[in-house]
């Protein structure tokens, strides 16, 4: 789970200004953080009275179980454990589209520089990448396709509408 110090969000690379919290000892840590459905859910009366807050999404939990409570979360990570799994595609269509989800949806793990342009038409803003990934040569595939055929979050119309 990559927690870098930048990421690429709404077209820059900008710092990370937010922490993973997969596990709690006596307390969670100041300021903003991104805490596990497990955690949003044992811990949810707490955590509603931070005032920014964060939601990581495995890619086989379901977003539906959650739908009602969107508004609290500022961010929404979603893990893609391996590139090949595209399951995070659907749930980024599913906040954008059927639950009208406005804040940040990031993508984080396993992704690649190939699939951002896919990425953020599903609706992704933020790209939490791997180390080794260099962040501004990734800036470049987010523009990999001028059209498309399918509409997409960033494009609701289908290319023969548009003619």
């Amino acid at each position: 789970m990559p927690n870098n110090p930048q990421i690429i969000k709404d077209g820059s690379i900008v710092t990370n200004e937010w922490k993973l919290v997969t596990e709690i000892n006596d307390a969670f840590p100041e300021g903003k953080i991104i805490v596990t459905l497990a955690l949003w859910q044992e811990y949810k009366e707490a955590l509603k009275s931070r005032a920014e807050i964060g939601l990581y999404l495995l890619n086989d939990q379901c977003v539906s179980t959650i739908s009602n409570e969107l508004t609290h979360f500022a961010v929404i990570a979603i893990d893609f454990p391996v590139f090949v799994d595209g399951r995070g595609f659907s749930i980024a269509r599913l906040l954008r589209d059927r639950y009208n989800y406005q804040g940040e949806v990031r993508a984080t793990n396993n992704v690649i520089r190939d699939q951002l342009c896919y990425l953020s038409r599903c609706g992704f803003n933020a790209f939490d990448m791997e180390d080794d990934i260099d962040l501004k040569a990734s800036l470049a595939s987010l523009t990999d396709f001028t059209e498309s055929y399918q509409t997409g979050t960033n494009q609701k119309k289908p290319l023969f509408r548009r003619r």
